[in-house]
């Protein structure tokens, strides 16, 4: 099955540890498409402006990806800069963000669009989310979003809304947190995460950077870790990458399962710890079936072990005094 992806095309400028690059190919809808197109046809609903270079629509058409939800309006493409921390590759600070032809950006889907069954509604504006869900024929097999501070702090109404919605929220430990303190109290992640599931939501899977994800439903919690890379250049996009395999696998195997969204966590870690290798997208475009199958398999080895049989039971010292 396919999917259907609204959000940004962009232009970063980043400083990392290992160096810098300006005006490289970006955008939640662009790291996504990429990764999720491994696995599913992906339609690409964004805006870019009369300066988006030809090369960079030939390495989207290179994907295979349905660019006709891709509109050029007069101006310039949006442009976002920052400088990740030297002691903290998970901290960035964000230097310039220039919106540019994305201030006018209202999606209009077309009726092949508004069919799709699989929608993934990336960092944009609520609003805009709400937009798109309202436009869809019928309700997706699978609706997933993912948001940011910025729409967490001024249009926490509009987000509430959206997130009622939709089945699968991404938000990173920092974001759930903000959203549900006012209404938790608490620092708890497990707390804000269902706070999350309240509200309608089958799932919320919490980005943790370099610690990979948690994914909470009602009744189960799972941990994904992050495959751990030798190097990494720019992580900018990892998380939009991660999404893109998790929804990419499950519009391949159309596997909704409890089981089926494990796969699509691991999944998903081991693109977002692909995506992170290179600056922009550039290991993800060069990225092969056996190098991700083999990932797959070493992260599978990594959280595997043998558990507890029905009537087996820990060790334990009956009576021991401890402290």
């Amino acid at each position: 099955m396919s999917i259907l992806v609204v959000g940004s095309v962009a232009y970063d400028s980043v400083i990392t540890p290992a160096g810098r690059r300006e005006d490289s190919l970006g955008g939640s809808a662009t790291y996504f498409s990429i990764s999720g197109g491994r696995f599913a046809q992906v339609h690409m609903v964004a805006v870019v402006g009369e300066d988006f270079r030809e090369d960079h629509v030939t390495l989207l058409r290179h994907h295979q990806l349905d660019l006709s939800g891709l509109t050029t309006l007069p101006g310039k493409t949006f442009r976002w800069s920052a400088e990740y921390h030297m002691d903290n590759v998970n901290s960035r600070t964000t230097l310039d963000t220039q919106l540019n032809v994305f201030v006018d950006f209202k999606p209009e889907l077309s009726s092949d669009q508004r069919r799709q069954p699989y929608l993934f509604l990336a960092n944009i504006d609520p609003e805009l989310q709400l937009n798109v869900l309202e436009q869809m024929e019928e309700r997706p097999k699978l609706v997933a979003i993912d948001t940011m501070n910025l729409w967490i702090e001024s249009k926490p109404e509009a987000l509430a809304e959206v997130i009622k919605r939709v089945d699968v929220v991404f938000m990173d430990e920092n974001e759930v947190r903000m959203f549900a303190a006012p209404h938790t109290g608490s620092a708890s992640v497990m707390k804000a995460a269902h706070y999350l599931l309240d509200l309608g939501p089958r799932m919320a899977v919490v980005k943790r950077g370099d610690h990979g994800v948690v994914q909470f439903t009602r009744d189960s919690v799972f941990a994904a870790p992050a495959f751990p890379v030798e190097s990494v250049k720019d992580p900018t996009g990892a998380g939009d990458s991660f999404a893109g395999g998790f929804m990419g696998y499950l519009a391949y195997s159309n596997d909704l399962s409890d089981q089926g969204f494990r796969r699509a966590s691991v999944l998903g870690s081991v693109m977002g710890s692909f995506a992170v290798e290179d600056f922009s997208v550039d290991r993800l475009h060069t990225l092969n079936r056996a190098e991700a199958t083999a990932r797959f398999r070493a992260l599978s080895d990594m959280i595997r072990f043998n558990p507890l049989e029905e009537t087996e039971v820990l060790a334990w010292r009956e009576g021991v005094i401890f402290g």
